[in-house]
């Protein structure tokens, strides 16, 4: 077993792992899982004309044969992975746009409020939506990111509050796990298998900075992440609109994300005299 590699995928799963106890995963759960996966991977991944047969996964997976079996038959009944309700999913295309589009804003490129609805072609909430073909009423739309606290009614106006959709529901954040940090890590294992041309994967990282230094730095942090998205919001989003126009069949999906975290960092000094203090 490769050293290094262990110790990543250590590091990988000491989060996840942590918490999965919390919520009563035990390690029967999880190998059940895994199982699942690496029967699902094995099977894809296969490069071979001939049909994979039963015995070749096992080999490939050292999972039992019979097991393999129950596993494959349950694959064709599978659930689709996990995904964002319809209702947030809009919410995120309605936020994007209203926070990118040009129509959307003033003269100073901020999210100007919008009517809920306005004659002949005036920019609207009701138009917004429209304009999306989200195939759902507007009054839902509107109810579900006044729920999510994005957007406040004052009257007969909708003022954009935050120029990202982020949904409290636990659903919906498992989904954006699955989503967010899946894609990380592909595009982390493609860096390392070096096959093609190497995808952004980069952080700035620092291990010792003052606690109220920071607290005082964060705010800033974020703001500069989030304008940072925006930007981003505001290249691609004419492209995909370009590409669902004309229904573009060689298309490509992306996705370019921004994380921050911090936690307690042990002193130098600290650990200086923890190990003096183990000395005999």
């Amino acid at each position: 077993m490769n050293v290094d590699l262990k110790s990543a995928v250590l590091a990988l799963l000491h989060p996840l792992i942590r918490y999965l106890i919390g919520r009563g995963w035990t390690y029967p759960d999880l190998c059940e899982t895994l199982k699942a996966v690496y029967v699902a991977e094995a099977t894809r991944l296969d490069d071979s004309d001939q049909p994979i047969t039963d015995s070749r996964v096992s080999l490939l997976t050292g999972i039992h044969r019979k097991d393999v079996r129950r596993l494959r038959s349950e694959q064709h009944a599978a659930a689709h992975p996990p995904a964002l309700r319809r209702e947030a999913s809009i919410a995120v295309r309605v936020v994007t746009a209203w926070a990118t589009d040009a129509i959307y804003q003033n003269s100073r490129n901020k999210p100007r409020p919008l009517p809920l609805r306005a004659a002949g072609k005036q920019p609207s909430f009701e138009s917004l939506v429209m304009k999306l073909k989200a195939d759902m009423r507007p009054a839902v739309v509107l109810d579900e990111l006044v729920r999510a606290g994005v957007v406040q009614v004052e009257k007969d106006k909708v003022r954009l509050l935050r120029h990202a959709y982020v949904s409290e529901l636990p659903a919906d954040k498992l989904a954006f796990l699955g989503a967010n940090v899946g894609d990380h890590l592909q595009s982390a294992l493609h860096n390392i298998v070096g096959e093609d041309q190497a995808f952004l994967e980069r952080a700035v990282y620092y291990g010792l900075v003052d606690a109220g230094d920071l607290q005082q730095a964060r705010p800033e942090l974020v703001r500069r992440a989030e304008r940072f998205l925006r930007d981003i919001n505001s290249l691609v989003m004419p492209l995909n609109t370009a590409a669902t126009k004309r229904s573009v069949t060689n298309g490509r999906r992306m996705r370019l994300g921004v994380y921050y975290y911090e936690d307690e960092a042990a002193s130098p000094t600290t650990s200086t005299k923890t190990k003096e203090r183990k000395q005999p």
